[in-house]
């Protein structure tokens, strides 16, 4: 076993432990970036100018009105930047800007000694346009071929070769909804001027370097002279990852204008208008299958939805790609990427981060050959599952590691689902219930684990030893309701040897840990447990020392556990407060600086090969189904779900991101469904689901009936932080089994052999309509067994 994933006696880690917070979070004491307003003197309000455009070039911005309002202090213009104007990575998102790109565009702020008066400022500004075209929708951003950023392609094998040895060929689209990521606590931040002209920012960001970063280049300044704090976030979900950082600017520039600490804090109809959502994605494909139903070739172009900028756009395309195969091998095959430059708010990173939507893509396929094949869903995936020993490798080159699991946990959650008597019980119901439907589909996922761009794959940490032996843990990654902290405190506790309770963690800033990686792509565990147990491994090696020269032995016959001190094979002992203070007195460094880098990745952006991540996390979720004939509407019955965490750090945090990566999944799939205004009116390019009285979201009552969620046995990976695997991103790519399950209720209502095509969401209204083209006959099996193509499926 690696030296990182190996487990001391007596480890903290691997312990069911509440979340750290869950006291102060359900008793309402957690401070959260804008409650820190009211303990701040003097605070100014900031308000943004939107225009209500969805396109279109500023030819006036006449601010007069606005500072006659009682109570506005001032009016920040793109003429108030000392710095750069931008407030992305790309350069290519303007802070103030001179052309409007999308309905509710932030033109200017007005800053207020009140919020309202800040509000009454901004609806006095004045703003002219000349409106320009504008396209909303993806298909006419494709159909006017208007596209940004890079275009990449891979490709593996001889595509001609495998579709030529294909018994079946199959053609189709799919284009998918993107997803609002609704957090609780909407984007907000709070900058000051400190006496030295220093600027603290407290922001509700995943990336506080990036925010610092930002935060400098538009003011002018390096960034030492910037401090980002965020104390913790009322949710992310990726939504906080880029998108803060343009809002912290305009709090800091205030700041730095007036003397006084400003203060903006977007209202949910804002935080829905102005910040970007989870990539649609238009999907067009041509896949081969032998005659016994694996898969030979795949031609594929995905495009996503980018909005206006581009922003994360282009990571989350490659990680599409990346992820197209899911669990399947697929030995021929060419697959494109773009992003689609749409008058929209620019879509940014979402739990999952494009790797949802690529698996999205093949299980979509599947869901509709499997009819056409003759197969049953289950046998078409279980067929072309990767296999373990047969040098199998992803379309981008990686090796499939532990492809052993995914068939394991198939079978486990057959057996602890019942399946098989389940499916019996099923077809009897369907048989007596013309007008109700129900369906059990078993859906799993590979996910890989890193950040696609390399160097992003750090982390670092500063623990602190006082001298009355008590520890303070500093790491670059942020808590937004996740449980990244609760499995800090565990990693340090055990790698000291300490009990939980003499340690704490202080809020992520910038000038405790710089440069760091975004808190994303489900590697916080992994990054900062690794920064924060190297940090710990320095001081107990120091420590071991004095510990050894105490009790007359060598450091390496040494133990610290349960917070003491003792030599293998003796009696004697020395407790940690005692052990702490002696080193004190002996001028032995009480603190380390951790960081970790993970080895093993390599990628080539160019030539779209290599191995991007460290491995892969793998589950299985089998979900049943009820649906109503007459309206499309439906409950989930059961869902049961074995997921592979390795060993993990915290397991009642990891069950609970589990289930909430699941709900969350299966409300993009089924509920959430986004709708623009796409006519020609005034309003053209508006969210037309601006709250969540329109835009609707999972709750108690999308809930599974029956929900089983386990954690996979004796599951450790090796060369990962106490053996664990990550966990916050692969659960919600589970939910996938929800929607194939509502495909085949639906298809159930028809004759059997019939190919169903689900929108995604799969709402009521689409499930009926489902429904409806399954009496119809569908495509289906003709009588000599060949396919028929219908609608965007066809065979070619």
């Amino acid at each position: 076993m690696s030296h990182l994933s190996e487990r001391p006696s007596k480890p903290v880690v691997g312990v069911p432990m509440p979340h750290e917070s869950a006291g102060l979070h359900v008793t309402g004491a957690a401070l959260y970036t804008d409650d820190l307003v009211h303990r701040t003197k003097d605070v100014l309000h900031a308000y943004p100018v939107q225009a209500m455009t969805a396109h279109g070039r500023i030819t006036a911005l006449r601010t007069e009105h606005a500072l006659a309002v009682p109570g506005v202090v001032r009016v920040l213009t793109g003429a108030d930047v000392p710095g750069v104007n931008d407030a992305g990575m790309k350069h290519d998102e303007p802070l103030f800007p001179d052309e409007v790109m999308f309905h509710g565009h932030a033109v200017a702020w007005v800053l207020g000694e009140t919020l309202e008066a800040a509000r009454l400022g901004a609806a006095a500004v004045e703003v002219e346009l000349d409106e320009l075209p504008s396209l909303i929708s993806l298909r006419d951003a494709i159909a006017a071929e208007s596209f940004h950023g890079a275009r990449p392609v891979m490709t593996t094998g001889d595509i001609d070769a495998g579709f030529a040895d294909s018994a079946h060929v199959f053609t189709g689209t799919f284009t998918f909804s993107d997803q609002e990521h609704f957090y609780l606590e909407t984007h907000a931040a709070l900058a000051l001027v400190d006496e030295n002209g220093q600027l603290f920012v407290q922001s509700s960001t995943q990336h506080p370097s990036e925010t610092q970063e930002i935060v400098a280049h538009v003011l002018g300044l390096h960034s030492h002279e910037v401090t980002v704090q965020c104390l913790r976030m009322g949710g992310g979900f990726g939504g906080k990852e880029m998108q803060p950082h343009g809002f912290a600017a305009v709090a800091a520039l205030g700041a730095r204008l007036t003397g006084r600490p400003v203060r903006v804090r977007l209202n949910r109809t804002q935080d829905l208008t102005m910040s970007g959502k989870r990539h649609g994605f238009h999907a067009e494909w041509k896949i081969g299958f032998d005659a016994q139903g694996r898969i030979q070739a795949l031609d594929a172009t995905l495009t996503a939805d980018g909005g206006w900028s581009l922003d994360l756009s282009e990571p989350v395309v490659a990680r599409a790609l990346c992820h197209i195969d899911n669990t399947y091998w697929i030995p021929h095959a060419r697959v494109a990427g773009r992003v689609a430059r749409t008058h929209k708010v620019s879509n940014t990173a979402f739990r999952g981060f494009g790797g949802p939507q690529g698996m999205l893509v093949i299980e979509d396929i599947l869901g509709r050959c499997a009819p056409l094949l003759g197969l049953d869903p289950m046998e078409l995936r279980e067929r072309n599952f990767y296999r373990p020993g047969q040098g199998q490798t992803t379309p981008y080159g990686q090796p499939v590691t532990q492809a052993e699991r995914i068939s394991a946990l198939w079978r486990q959650v057959q057996d602890d689902a019942g399946v098989a008597e389940r499916q019996q019980a099923i077809a009897a119901f369907n048989t007596a219930h013309p007008h109700t439907k129900r369906a059990l589909a078993v859906t799993g996922i590979k996910f890989g684990i890193s950040f696609n761009l390399t160097a992003f794959n750090q982390g670092g940490a500063l623990v602190l030893i006082y001298k009355d032996g008590s520890v303070l843990i500093n790491h670059g990654g942020t808590e937004m309701g996740q449980g990244l902290h609760t499995k800090m405190l565990q990693v340090a506790a055990t790698t000291l040897g300490i009990p939980l309770h003499k340690v704490r963690l202080a809020p992520t800033r910038t000038d405790k840990v710089p440069n760091t990686s975004a808190t994303a792509a489900s590697a916080g565990a992994d990054l900062n447990g690794g920064a924060v147990k190297n940090a710990c491994e320095q001081l107990r090696e120091r420590l071991l020392q004095v510990a050894g020269t105490r009790l007359g032995a060598s450091a390496s016959d040494v133990r610290i556990v349960d917070g003491v001190a003792r030599v293998l094979g003796g009696e004697e002992e020395l407790a940690w407060d005692e052990l702490v203070r002696t080193a004190y007195f002996q001028r032995v460094q009480l603190s380390a600086a951790g960081f970790y880098r993970t080895e093993g990745l390599h990628w080539d952006a160019k030539t779209f090969r290599g191995s991007p991540f460290k491995y892969f996390s793998y589950g299985v979720a089998a979900t049943e189904v009820e649906v109503d004939g007459f309206t499309g509407a439906y409950r989930i019955r059961r869902v049961d779900i074995v997921h592979d965490v390795g060993d993990s750090l915290s397991p009642l945090i990891d069950i609970g991101q589990v289930e909430g990566g699941f709900v969350q999944g299966a409300g993009w799939l089924t509920l959430e469904d986004l709708r623009w205004d796409t006519g020609e009116g005034p309003h053209r390019g508006r969210l037309l689901t601006q709250a969540a009285s329109t835009y609707k979201l999972p709750s108690f009552s999308e809930m599974p009936e029956e929900f089983h969620v386990r954690l996979m046995e004796r599951a450790t990976e090796e060369g990962a932080v106490y053996g664990s695997k990550a966990v916050g991103e692969p659960p919600l790519m589970l939910a996938f089994s929800v929607r194939e399950a509502l495909r085949q209720a639906a298809a159930a209502f028809g004759p059997d052999g019939v190919s169903v095509e689900l929108a995604s969401p799969a709402t009521p209204e689409a499930v009926y309509w489902a429904i409806e083209a399954a009496r119809g006959g569908g495509a289906r099996r003709d009588g000599d067994g060949s396919p028929l193509g219908t609608g965007a499926l066809s065979h070619a």
